[in-house]
C-alpha cells in the first residue's frame, strides 16, 4: 500500500489497473474507483503488441483488480466486401489483448489467493444488430466467449473474471455527442432500447465496480448487459 493510498471507500486498500483509460469506458471508471479509494494504476497504449500487455501487467506490480476495457470503432461492412485488415483489426485490437492480458494477470492473482478481473466489451452479440457491424460485433463475441470459457477456469483459484457487455451508453468511440444529438438515434432509443433512454457512462463505471469490488465474491464467468433492456 503506497503511502497517499486511502483504505475507505468500496475499493479502499485495492490495487487497481485500468486499460485504455482514456477511451470507452476508461475515463468514468478510473474517475470512480479513484474516488472510491483504489490505489489506481491508468494505461492509456493500445496494447497491440504482442508482448505488451504481459511488460503492463509486469511494470503495474502486484493488483487486486484488473480493469482490460479495450475499444474499436465498429465497421459496416457487408459481409461479401469485408476485407481481411478490417476483420483482423477486431481481433488485434479486443480478442488478442483481452487474452494477453489475462494471461499475464492471472499467475500473480493465482499465488496471491484471488482477484477480479472486469472485461469491457459489448452486448452487440447477443441479439442481430442493425446496422449490422459484423466484423465488429464478431470480434466483441469472441470477447465474451472468452470471458465465459476462461472465467469458469480461473473460478477454482478464486479470480473472478467477468464482462460488463453494453450497448447504448454514451461514450466517446460509439455513442459521441454528436451521435446522441441526431433525431433518427433519438428515434431508435425510443423503438429499440425498453428503457427509451441512453446510459450514462457513470452507471456502467458503477457496475464495473461491483464486479471489481468485494460484494461480487460468487459471481464468475459471467456476461452482465448493460444496454437499458435491449438484448
Amino acid at each position: 500500500m503506497t503511502d497517499n493510498q486511502r483504505t475507505d471507500g468500496r475499493l479502499g486498500g485495492k490495487r487497481v489497473l485500468v486499460t485504455s483509460a482514456e477511451s470507452y469506458m476508461g475515463p468514468a471508471i478510473a474517475e470512480l474507483f479513484a474516488a472510491e479509494g483504489a490505489d489506481l494504476t491508468v494505461d492509456n497504449g493500445a496494447l497491440l503488441g504482442p508482448d505488451e500487455p504481459a511488460a503492463l501487467i509486469e511494470s503495474s506490480g502486484e493488483i487486486d483488480v484488473l480493469v482490460a476495457n479495450l475499444d474499436l470503432p465498429a465497421s459496416n461492412a457487408k459481409v461479401t466486401e469485408i476485407d481481411d485488415p478490417t476483420w483482423l483489426a477486431g481481433f488485434e485490437a479486443m480478442v488478442h489483448p483481452l487474452m494477453r492480458l489475462v494471461r499475464a494477470a492471472a499467475p500473480g492473482m493465482i499465488e496471491r489467493g484471488g482477484g477480479s478481473i472486469v472485461a469491457l466489451t459489448s452486448s452487440s452479440p447477443l441479439r442481430r444488430m442493425s446496422p449490422q457491424a459484423v466484423p465488429y460485433v464478431t470480434a466483441r463475441g469472441a470477447q465474451n466467449t472468452f470471458v465465459r470459457s476462461a472465467g469458469h477456469q480461473l473460478a477454482r483459484h478464486g479470480i473472478r473474471l467477468n464482462a460488463v457487455a453494453q450497448n447504448f451508453v454514451a461514450n466517446d468511440t460509439y455513442y459521441p455527442p454528436e451521435v446522441l444529438a441526431n433525431e433518427k438515434f433519438q428515434a431508435r432509443l425510443r423503438t429499440e432500447v425498453p428503457a427509451a433512454r441512453i446510459g450514462e457512462p457513470q452507471e456502467t463505471a458503477e457496475l464495473a465496480l461491483f464486479l471489481a469490488g468485494d460484494a461480487s465474491t460468487f459471481i464468475y464467468g459471467q456476461i452482465i448487459s448493460q444496454d437499458g433492456g435491449w438484448s
